[in-house]
């Protein structure tokens, strides 16, 4: 049986592969398929963030990871997809 300390970490860990497998996707979405300004494009990153958002906002109420952690993986997340939209945008 795990306890609670390894429970936690394994969340935060899913969590933070949940957040690259979004920019993965978005990486992916932006160098061959579609421009930022796209509403395919906007609608993927948008449904992904919010799915994300919600599995944080879950891991919170039920105490496997504490607001703050939530709150940076969000912002880690928004910080390298605002580089990236404006990598894209300035190389094309």
């Amino acid at each position: 049986m795990m306890n609670e300390k390894e429970m936690k970490r394994q969340a935060y860990d899913a969590l933070k592969i949940d957040a690259n497998r979004i920019w993965k996707l978005i990486k992916v979405q932006m160098d061959n398929l579609t421009l930022p300004q796209c509403p395919a494009y906007e609608e993927v990153l948008d449904t992904q963030m919010y799915g994300l958002s919600r599995e944080i906002n879950f891991a919170v109420r039920v105490g496997l990871i504490e607001a703050d952690k939530g709150r940076d993986i969000m912002m880690t997340l928004e910080r390298q997809l605002a580089s990236l939209h404006e990598s894209v945008t300035f190389n094309k």
